[in-house]
């Protein structure tokens, strides 16, 4: 005899993202390389100043302080915990549960329809037309589901491109009394911000992170921009002292270098930009826009077959034929990284 899980559970496969051990690891948006040295010597400083002994900061004033300041929003609309995942699954928390309904519009972060049915909301998945960019239509359509949560992903994961503003903004006036979650985990990438929305529309809330452009996916930070109300209610549900001192620690440190993690972005758009000309340059190729740090793209050839093949070759990218039919994912890597991705991709298909 065995305890019995809730009705479901096991049939429900574990969200994996197995990595391997390859020259060119560009499946998983990662940054291609970490904050200065300058970074680590600092938080190892800090680090040997923390009382480990004590309960971090409940409140977390000091980072929330700090990333107020950086992004210009009131102290009290800022919130942060383990990754933009652990804020989606709060907000959810908060706004979702049963009986309650949220929207997604795919293909998107697979992550907002798992935190649906991590906290038991109901989830209907409405598609993207065919450029992927969002219309009125959808908003039509959302309120018409009577839509409690609204997700949109900008710059989309994992399509690359951004959404326009102006439709979170009629998301937010359609449904007055449901909650626009606008995932901008790509945002510091390309696209425009909907963060200026919120002082307008207290249903608009922005989350970020600092795995993609502040090089820390290790530190699993993330963070949001709301209303107080939001994160007030956010502290309702939040368990105790869940962003741990480190943590703590390694956010703060990660605001002083700004500058250096802009050069960063710089690179890694220039990277991006040379991936997507490269590609675009193969008969039969199909390259998709993207604002964000990878280039979703289907190749004239069966795209398994050829992620295999690069895989034989050192290069992992990102499997996407069941979101996007025919369609996988390279992450801007380094210039090395994309160097023999690009060599790899012209070896296979020249047979």
């Amino acid at each position: 005899m065995s305890a019995e899980p809730r009705a479901g559970l096991r049939d429900t496969a574990a969200y994996l993202s197995p990595q391997l051990e390859v020259a060119a690891r560009l499946n998983a948006n990662e940054c291609p390389q970490p904050l200065p040295n300058g970074f680590f010597e600092e938080l190892a400083e800090a680090l040997r100043r923390l009382p480990l002994h004590r309960y971090p900061d409940g409140q977390m004033v000091q980072l929330r302080e700090a990333l107020a300041q950086r992004i210009g929003h009131p102290f009290d609309g800022i919130w942060a915990a383990n990754g933009s995942n652990e804020i989606l699954t709060q907000l959810l928390q908060a706004y979702g549960g049963a009986g309650r309904r949220a929207v997604t519009f795919e293909p998107t972060y697979l992550v907002h329809s798992r935190v649906c049915w991590l906290t038991q909301t109901d989830l209907v998945q409405l598609r993207l037309p065919g450029d992927f960019v969002l219309t009125e239509r959808e908003v039509d359509l959302a309120v018409a589901e009577r839509a409690d949560v609204v997700f949109v992903c900008s710059p989309n994961n994992p399509t690359g491109n951004a959404q326009p503003v102006q439709m979170t903004e009629a998301f937010a006036d359609a449904l007055p009394r449901s909650l626009v979650i606008v995932d901008e985990a790509y945002q510091e990438f390309g696209g425009e911000s909907a963060l200026k929305l919120v002082a307008d529309h207290s249903n608009v809330t922005v989350t970020r992170t600092f795995s993609k452009a502040f090089a820390m996916a290790g530190a699993r930070i993330g963070y949001l921009a709301a209303t107080p109300e939001v994160v007030e209610d956010l502290q309702r549900v939040r368990l105790p002292y869940h962003l741990s001192a480190l943590t703590q620690a390694a956010g703060i440190g990660g605001l002083h270098y700004q500058r250096e993690a802009e050069a960063i972005v710089d690179a890694i758009r220039s990277q991006r930009d040379r991936i997507a000309a490269a590609l675009e340059a193969v008969p039969g190729m199909t390259v998709y826009p993207s604002e964000a740090n990878f280039v979703l793209f289907a190749p004239p050839i069966d795209a398994r077959e050829l992620w295999q093949a690069l895989l034989d070759r050192g290069v992992l990218v990102r499997d996407m034929t069941t979101v996007v039919p025919g369609a996988l994912r390279v992450t801007a890597g380094a210039e090395p990284e994309v160097d023999l991705f690009l060599a790899a991709v012209k070896e296979v298909l020249a047979g």
